[in-house]
């Protein structure tokens, strides 16, 4: 794998499958904040996802891989991860990314995703977008939230680096509990990536410790 940039900025890839909203809001970070990674390259899985447009006016170089094209998960992943190999990234990013994955050995604990609910809470197979809180509502939780988690080969599985609560209102809708969610999202996202480029997650088996440091606000 090629060595980071001098700058020392992470070099990280964002897979996305829609509208590339957690895409976005890593790039304004970047800009607004100076977040301390560099989108190597954007990873989509479908060919209209709206992200990739953000991708194009950022100078980002993308790549569209549709599962479909493939004999099977296993030669799917293969070519994400190849890409990934050949733009020198350190960490992958799962930014509403729908596709399963298999995480090779040489990704083990980089590969990151960030899902709308407090896991293991409305997770797993099935369970994204809407749907997650949904669910949420339906059980009548008071509180809800967004997990960001090592991705392992199994859906929302991997061991949790991160969580942030947000309330349900007795008036929520999917919409705006989503909203609620989402903005929390926004935060929490460039907490744990600002983390990973100073250095300061340690994973062991399934507990991972984020040291103090100067996080974005």
């Amino acid at each position: 794998m090629s060595d980071a940039p001098s700058d020392n900025k992470l070099r990280v890839a964002v897979l996305i499958s829609g509208g590339g909203t957690t895409l976005k809001n890593l790039l304004e970070k970047i800009a607004a904040r100076g977040l301390p990674i560099e989108v190597a390259l954007v990873v989509s899985s479908s060919a209209t996802a709206a992200g990739l447009q953000f991708a194009a006016e950022a100078g980002i170089p993308s790549e569209v891989l549709l599962a479909k094209n493939f004999a099977d998960t296993g030669a799917f992943s293969t070519a994400i991860f190849d890409a990934c190999r050949v733009a020198g990234v350190e960490l992958v990013v799962m930014g509403g990314f729908l596709k399963h994955v298999l995480v090779p050995r040489d990704f083990e604990f980089r590969v990151i995703n960030i899902h709308p609910s407090l896991i293991p809470a409305f997770c797993g197979t099935g369970f994204y977008g809407a749907k997650v809180h949904q669910a949420a509502l339906d059980f009548g939780v008071k509180v809800s939230g967004c997990t960001v988690h090592v991705v392992d080969d199994h859906y929302d599985h991997g061991p949790i680096i991160a969580q942030r609560v947000v309330p349900v209102e007795s008036a929520d809708t999917t919409v705006t509990l989503a909203a609620r969610v989402f903005e929390a999202e926004c935060e929490l996202y460039p907490e744990v990536l600002t983390a990973f480029a100073e250095g300061r997650v340690t994973i062991a088996g399934r507990h991972v410790r984020v040291q103090p440091g100067g996080l974005p606000r």
